[in-house]
Parts: structure tokens; sequence; C-alpha cells
């Protein structure tokens, strides 16, 4: 097992995280316990899960997107209060990075703030839901417009969980991991073009060994990133890299009968956004070529049928924009990003083309 400590909470990652769990949660600490599920991680996780002599109480959601909202969490808080939870309980949140990021709300605004820990089940959630102390919920068709900073008590990572997960969903986790690397660590970046999918998968699950490795270093670079500028002031902007287009993506996707994973729109976020690197912040051609080809062979994303303009209306929308310009995170070179940048809304309806013609020409 290994934990990496943040300034406000201990994330522990490995298999034999439970024996931590149980330490965390010793007998006497809580009036009692709380586990926030959806239909998911009760049907796959749950059982595995083992928090001592505690009898805990189980709140099921349901999962998806489309529920991280207000009337889901008036649903939370109503189960907490119909159960006599006080300021001495905790929340366990179980599952991916809906429930973290939603539970996490929920916690820190019921009688002004229970403690809650993560448990998060999916790749995404382990890589980057778990790090940095950001809850909310969607809003009016808006990602995570409401929300707050509180960090949970303990994160636990176990990486058997992925055993769980679709090859889909579990490529949907690797697009952030991708993310680090071309925001923070070259030698990262490349580490993982080599690290294939028949690398990371078996026939029947995961390779624990392999990811226990990358998942740390993810972690270790959000943290680093994170520690220097806890409430995104700043650097921490950089984990944004694709977030600007991709989340608009997203938000337009739910809207339609298959909707994409958040992954999967931040992979189109991504190449997007190396296009407006390459224009607008001096990224070299080769190495966008390199961005653009490997996520290609990794996500092997699909053209979007969504109205440009639409998307570029939804960027409008977004938190990180100041005088009403979209801001964007951009790469100078691989492994070195750049905040707070402006791009025409006709550039980037240009970067949004030429992702669909890239991805027609590789088909």
């Amino acid at each position: 097992m290994k934990s990496i400590s943040t300034t406000q909470y201990k994330i522990f990652i490995g298999n034999d995280s439970f024996v931590e769990l149980k330490n965390f949660i010793s007998e006497g600490k809580y009036s009692s316990i709380f586990i926030l599920v959806d239909e998911n991680s009760k049907k796959h996780c749950l059982k595995k899960l083992s928090i001592g002599n505690y009898k805990p109480s189980i709140i099921q959601i349901k999962s998806g997107e489309k529920y991280k909202n207000i009337n889901t969490c008036q649903k939370i808080w109503l189960e907490l209060s119909k159960q006599n939870a006080d300021r001495k309980s905790l929340l366990i949140n179980l599952d991916g990075g809906v429930i973290t990021d939603m539970g996490g709300f929920a916690a820190s605004t019921y009688k002004r703030g229970i403690d809650f820990i993560n448990i998060p089940t999916t790749l995404l959630s382990q890589v980057d839901a778990s790090i940095g102390g950001k809850t909310g919920i969607d809003f009016i068709g808006y990602k995570n417009q409401i929300g707050t900073f509180a960090f949970p008590k303990a994160v636990f990572i176990i990486p058997a969980f992925l055993n769980t997960l679709s090859k889909r969903d579990f490529f949907s986790g690797f697009a952030e991991m991708i993310k680090h690397g071309l925001i923070a660590d070259k030698k990262y970046w490349q580490k993982l073009k080599t690290t294939t999918p028949s690398l990371l998968l078996k026939e029947k699950g995961v390779r624990d060994e392999v990811l226990s490795g990358i998942i740390s270093h993810s972690i270790e670079i959000k943290n680093e990133i994170v520690l220097k500028d806890p409430y995104e002031n700043g650097f921490r902007k950089a984990l944004n890299f694709g977030h600007t287009i991709g989340h608009a993506i997203e938000s337009a996707s739910l809207k339609t009968k298959k909707p994409l994973l958040h992954g999967e729109a931040i992979a189109i976020g991504m190449i997007c956004e190396s296009y407006l690197s390459r224009k607008c912040c001096g990224l070299s051609s080769n190495e966008m070529d390199e961005i653009i080809s490997f996520i290609i062979s990794i996500l092997n994303p699909t053209p979007i049928n969504y109205k440009v303009k639409n998307l570029v209306a939804m960027m409008k929308q977004d938190k990180k924009n100041r005088e009403s310009e979209i801001n964007f995170t951009l790469l100078r070179s691989i492994g070195k990003a750049e905040i707070n940048n402006s791009c025409s809304e006709e550039l980037i309806e240009e970067s949004i083309h030429y992702f669909i013609e890239s991805v027609k020409a590789d088909k």
C-alpha cells in the first residue's frame, strides 16, 4: 500500500487499503455512518467494503451525470434527516466522480458540514475526483455550476474495484491521465504512450500492479498542482486543459440518447485545444500531431453533430471565464501548460471542425 499526503488528508492506494479504512473508522469515533451508492456500486462494490463493527445505513441514488443535480441532493439530505444523522455522522461516498462530487457537496452543506470520505471506484474518479477538495452538482444544464471547496477526511483507492468497469469506462478515466502528462510531465506522457491497452487490461479485469504505479503518478501530479493553488486562483487552472470545450461537448451530449462519458468528451476537448495551442500558444505541429494521433488511437472518438455555435454559447457559461472572454488552458509544449488564454469564437469553431475532419480521416 502507498499513501500520498495532501494539505488536508491522506490518499491510500492499494488493495490492502481496507486495513487503513478500518483504522480510520475507529469504534466510537462517529455516531453513525452512511454509505452513498448508486445501483452499480451497490451491486459490485458494497459487499466488498469492510468497515469494522459499524452497521452503516445505505443511501442509494440513480447512476449517471443527469442525476447530478439539486433534486438528488435533496434526496440525500432527506435520507440523512430521516435517519437522524447529526454533526458527528460520517458519509462514505462509494462510486465514481458523480457520487464523490455530489456526496461531498451534500456532506459539506448538511448541518453546515459533516465528515465524509471518498472511495472512488472508477479510474476517472481515482485519478481526478479524489484529489483537490472540489465538490459540486450540475445546474440548468451546465457542469459543476454549484459547489464548494470541502476536503474529505481521507480517500481510499482500491485498484481491484476497476475490475467492475467496462473498457469504455476504463479508457474514459485514462483520458484524464493523458491530460496529466500533457500539462506537467513529458516523461509521464511518454510512459503512457507505451502503456498499451494490452498492458493495462487482461482477459478478465485489469492489471493491478501496472495500474497502481500510474494511478499513483497521476495523483502525485495533480496533488502537486493543487498544493500550490488549492482554490484555483492561478496555476491549478492547468488542470482545465481540454475541459473548456470538453465540458460543453459533454453537456450537449447529455441531451441526446447516447451521452458521452466525461473522459470521452475531454478527449475531444484535448484534441480541439491542442489545435488552439498550435494556433495561439506555440505548440509545434509535430507535437500537436503526436497528441492527436495518440488520443484517437486510445479513445477512438467519433465525429460530433452538435451545432458548433451552440457549443460556443455554452462555453460562455464556463465558471473559469473572466470579463466575458472564454478562458483556456493551452500547451506551449508537451509537459508545459499555459493558463488564461483567450481565443476568438471563429478560432474555437475552427478547432471543433478540425477535430471532426481529423476523426473522419482516421476512420
